[in-house]
């Protein structure tokens, strides 16, 4: 598969001040497929953290078709309050499905080099007190990536330390158990790097003949083993209402770097917002853009950055 090579377009189109002035925004293109915003706090030289987004076509605010979080774009102006820079950016694919042009040869690998683009981009504009990867669910992974021989210091949140093929065998198993034995079939050829048809069409959200390649791209990726390579300072947290990604994953990335820092947040879920009551509330979280998000997360991420 031929790999597209982009050259990069380094510009600032524009400025904004948030009400309180307590920080700016910088609207900035790493390269032609990456924009993203550049949230500076008043500090002289701060750290930066780069806010990677989790998986399907998620933006730079951690939204995505109709569910409005906001979440990551919440971390990312706490950070600023707290004197700590931070930039998120867009995936690849919400700009191509803004255009109407998404390329269906995109791997898992893609996702990864623009996270490398990003974190380059930065470093070599030394303008920062250390660079910092922030990867919230399969940008996690991303971040590990990205941050090996890169960054200051990397945080987990709500990564996966299972293959992410044995963690969808896994939730096929919570939601629909009588696929689950199909489920471990397919994912155990997916695992081989080939392709098959054979599986349910209960299953194929996860596993048309389109997605198999990038998920069998994903696949050739261990967490923990990416893990146990990184020789810089590692936080891992994980909420103990989160529906996709349960604490016992990040006490298997715990497990694979003893030095890394875990931290369990009572009653936060995936999307990074305290819930007090059940299920409903829960799913129904996703799309509130009202709430805040968990205190004791951003207290972590801001004391991990600033030690």
């Amino acid at each position: 598969m031929k790999r597209k090579i982009f050259v990069a377009i380094l510009f600032i189109n524009f400025i904004c001040f948030s009400q309180d002035n307590a920080f700016t925004e910088k609207e900035i293109a790493i390269n032609v497929i990456i924009d993203g915003t550049l949230v500076l706090p008043k500090a002289e030289k701060p750290p930066l953290a780069i806010i990677i987004a989790g998986s399907g076509p998620t933006d730079r605010n951690g939204n995505q078709n109709f569910l409005k979080s906001n979440n990551l774009k919440k971390l990312a102006e706490g950070l600023s309050k707290n004197g700590i820079a931070s930039f998120r950016y867009d995936k690849r694919i919400v700009k191509q499905i803004r255009k109407g042009d998404v390329d269906p040869n995109t791997l898992f690998d893609d996702f990864v080099t623009d996270a490398i683009s990003v974190v380059d981009y930065f470093k070599n504009s030394k303008e920062f007190n250390g660079i910092y990867v922030i990867g919230h669910s399969q940008g996690s992974l991303v971040g590990m990536l990205a941050a090996k021989n890169r960054a200051n210091g990397f945080v987990s949140l709500a990564g996966a330390g299972q293959n992410i093929g044995d963690v969808i065998v896994e939730q096929v198993g919570q939601t629909a158990p009588h696929l689950k034995a199909d489920a471990e079939k397919v994912v155990r050829v997916l695992k081989t790097g080939k392709t098959t048809n054979d599986y349910p069409p209960m299953l194929g959200s996860l596993f048309s003949s389109d997605l198999q390649p990038f998920m069998i791209n994903w696949m050739s990726y261990e967490p923990t083993l990416l893990i146990k390579e990184l020789n810089i300072p590692i936080l891992l947290i994980n909420g103990t209402k989160d529906l996709q990604v349960s604490v016992e994953e990040a006490k298997l990335l715990k497990a694979a770097n003893e030095k890394a820092e875990l931290k369990i947040i009572d009653k936060m879920n995936h999307v990074l917002f305290t819930i007090e009551g059940d299920r409903l509330e829960n799913s129904k979280s996703y799309n509130e853009p009202f709430r805040k998000i968990t205190q004791e997360l951003l207290d972590s991420v801001v004391k991990f950055i600033k030690s």
